[in-house]
């Protein structure tokens, strides 16, 4: 493969534990394999994330337990790849081996990636980038170790993923002032299946002049409700969260 890969673990929300030959597995993709074509056009004040990808082996099983019920899983193989700028433009691009070689011979089971802020300076020192502009991309039937709550899009062939997203800067005080700034999408993470896709195209559109701004309650009174300010200038106050159509109004 073209593109250096560091083989650390990616970011999981399940925890899984090794075992078997998948202990000391080589991972080895073979020269002139199969590949998918994973490319992000990064919207301008946003960053490329580190794709986290995950092959999977039914060769080496990983042994776990439910209710003190022992049972096997396919082994898995967790990579960080880094995307690479294509010349100058604004895409960014990475090559993943569908096959992964090696003794367990590790096939290619998902990607998680998507864009983030790198710099948010611009809300201030105190803030911090928390969350959004994220998408799960599934080649197999195992599940993916990152889950969103949403449903699975599901398709044959190439996927061309194109969102709209905004600013939303968060304030909370309760246990201490945090500013977060998100991504607001309709959704957190977009979750997608094709066994059989050979591109993976994220085109978001980020409207950077249209900020949601948010309060949560200063005080434990529960009379006290988070307030939202949208770019109209609009103020509602509500516990059911931001309406990201009131945004694309």
């Amino acid at each position: 493969m073209k593109l250096a890969i560091a083989r650390s673990a990616a970011t999981v929300l399940l925890s899984f534990s090794l075992s078997g030959c998948a202990q000391t597995a080589v991972f080895s993709p073979p020269p002139n394999g199969e590949q998918v074509t994973v490319t992000v056009k990064v919207p301008k004040d946003l960053a490329a994330d580190t794709m986290h990808v995950m092959y999977r082996s039914a060769k080496c099983p990983s042994k776990e337990s439910a209710d003190g019920v022992p049972y096997e899983i396919d082994g898995f193989y967790p990579i960080d790849v880094e995307p690479r700028q294509v010349g100058q433009s604004d895409l960014y691009e990475a090559k993943l081996a569908r096959d992964g070689g090696g003794a367990c011979q590790w096939k290619l089971s998902n990607v998680t990636f998507g864009v983030h802020y790198e710099n948010t300076a611009q809300f201030g020192l105190d803030a911090e980038y928390a969350w959004g502009g994220g998408v799960i991309v599934i080649f197999d039937d195992n599940l993916p170790q990152r889950r969103s709550m949403e449903r699975i899009t599901e398709q044959s062939g190439d996927i061309t993923i194109e969102k709209e997203y905004y600013p939303w800067v968060s304030e909370s005080f309760l246990g201490g002032y945090k500013k977060r700034i998100i991504i607001l999408g309709r959704q957190d993470v977009f979750s997608y299946k094709s066994i059989n896709a050979k591109t993976i195209t994220f085109k978001p559109t980020f409207h950077s002049n249209k900020t949601l701004y948010s309060q949560g309650p200063k005080t434990k009174n529960k009379d006290e409700i988070p307030q939202y300010t949208y770019p109209n200038g609009d103020t509602i106050k509500t516990r059911s969260g931001p309406s990201f159509i009131k945004m694309s109004n």
